[in-house]
């Protein structure tokens, strides 16, 4: 059994908390909490309480009941200075979430409320899960306090990219998933950093957004996806460890550091980019909305009105680009298409078009449903594969796309071990 202190500081991400702590006790870990004043505001000391099992500490100069004892521990026979006994009682220090004042604080050794005293004063492993708005987070001072905690041998847990506090906004800042802060104590308890995670190695390619064909100089043919499935499928790769490439079309999200993006316009840019960066890929997942048709000829200026009574455009198809990628695989490469359909036969078809393409998995949405799918916030989804159809109920897209990934993970698994049977036999 380790010893885990947990430091909370002020932020929505609070509660997050709590699920750290449940999993982490699950696991074995004793665990005490100390919070930040700010932090009472979003979760009371109370919940961290009932879920440790320990009292929950606030002040530097209140009373501990436990006199510094984790759970499972004898308690003392004299008071303890808790800042100190706290942290000479812990195997590792974990500060989750980690707001943008407590991160400045740690960088310059303040030592002004019970969280930053015990940092301070620790000599076991530190933990830090940023958590804010993506604008703080990008802030110079920001990435310039957690450079220097990282110098100093904290290990950093990266923030999620997703919906933030603020109603309608979208960036990085989120405060990772638990059971990734959970992997990165874990892997300081046992000496090294983050423990191994599924995708270690793994070079993973997606595509997101939507092409946009032009027409003339100023209009175009496009569709509303907005990146939102695609970005939140890489992102999910990124935490369980792959290398992750993003081919983006027309995406104006926030951008991950530690995603590689390539951006594109037109279906024809896409599949040249998408064509490079699959050569050195593992997996590709097809997430874009490109366009099926294109103008024959774009005019290079803008189309005058001047009296028409209309305006006729010749299309023609674009390149199937899945379809081609599909020919040019090796058999060790995974591939898993996205398909939006519409109406009662989305499954049907869909379930055609991976034999069609030659797919391991094909993710329909059923874009005839209000709320989910191009520019939505939330998705549903159903995940096909040669042997299994798997429902993912309506949430929000990084739910969503966890559940992507665990299902390109099974499909990796089932081949590996069909590979292996037939290198056996």
């Amino acid at each position: 059994m380790s010893r885990v202190l947990l430091g909370v500081s002020g932020g929505i991400s609070a509660y997050k908390a709590v699920e750290l702590v449940r999993l982490a006790t699950k696991a074995g870990h004793a665990v005490r909490v100390v919070q930040t004043r700010a932090s009472l505001e979003f979760v009371g000391r109370a919940t961290f309480a009932g879920v440790s099992g320990a009292p929950v500490l606030v002040d530097e100069f209140e009373p501990d009941p436990a006199r510094g004892a984790f759970p499972g521990d004898p308690v003392p026979d004299h008071d303890a200075i808790s800042h100190l006994e706290l942290v000479e009682r812990s195997d590792a220090y974990v500060v989750a979430p980690a707001s943008a004042n407590t991160i400045a604080k740690l960088a310059g050794g303040l030592a002004d409320n019970l969280l930053t005293s015990a940092a301070l004063a620790a000599r076991v492993p530190l933990v830090i899960a940023p958590a804010m708005n993506d604008r703080m987070y990008r802030h110079p001072a920001t990435r310039a306090n957690l450079a220097t905690l990282a110098e100093r041998g904290a290990v950093i847990v990266p923030p999620g990219t997703g919906p933030l506090a603020s109603a309608g906004e979208w960036g990085v800042g989120r405060l990772a998933e638990p059971r990734e802060i959970l992997a990165a104590v874990e892997g300081v308890l046992s000496g090294g950093g983050y423990s191994p995670r599924s995708l270690d190695g793994l070079r993973v390619l997606v595509t997101a957004g939507g092409t946009r064909e032009p027409i003339d100089a100023v209009r175009y043919v496009g569709n509303r996806s907005s990146g939102r499935m695609g970005f939140s499928v890489a992102e999910e790769a990124a935490r369980r460890g792959a290398e992750v490439t993003v081919v983006a079309a027309n995406v104006a999200l926030a951008r991950n550091d530690g995603i590689r993006c390539v951006d594109v316009t037109t279906a024809a840019e896409l599949a040249e980019a998408t064509r490079k960066a699959f050569r050195d890929a593992d997996v590709l997942l097809m997430a874009a909305a490109v366009a099926d048709f294109r103008p024959v000829a774009a005019e290079a200026a803008k189309i005058a009105k001047d009296g028409r009574a209309g305006l006729t455009v010749e299309l023609e198809p674009t390149e199937d680009v899945l379809v081609a990628l599909s020919a040019e695989r090796s058999p060790d490469q995974t591939l898993v298409g996205f398909a939006a359909e519409h109406g009662a036969a989305a499954l049907e078809r869909a379930s055609a078009k991976l034999r069609l393409k030659a797919l391991d998995a094909i993710v329909v949405n059923d874009v005839s449903v209000p709320g989910i799918g191009f520019d939505a916030h939330e998705n549903e989804v159903t995940i096909v594969t040669a042997d299994s159809v798997a429902h993912v109920p309506r949430g929000p897209k990084p739910e969503v796309a966890a559940a992507i990934i665990d299902a390109v993970e099974a499909v990796r698994e089932r081949a590996g071990s069909a590979s292996a049977s037939v290198e056996r036999a």
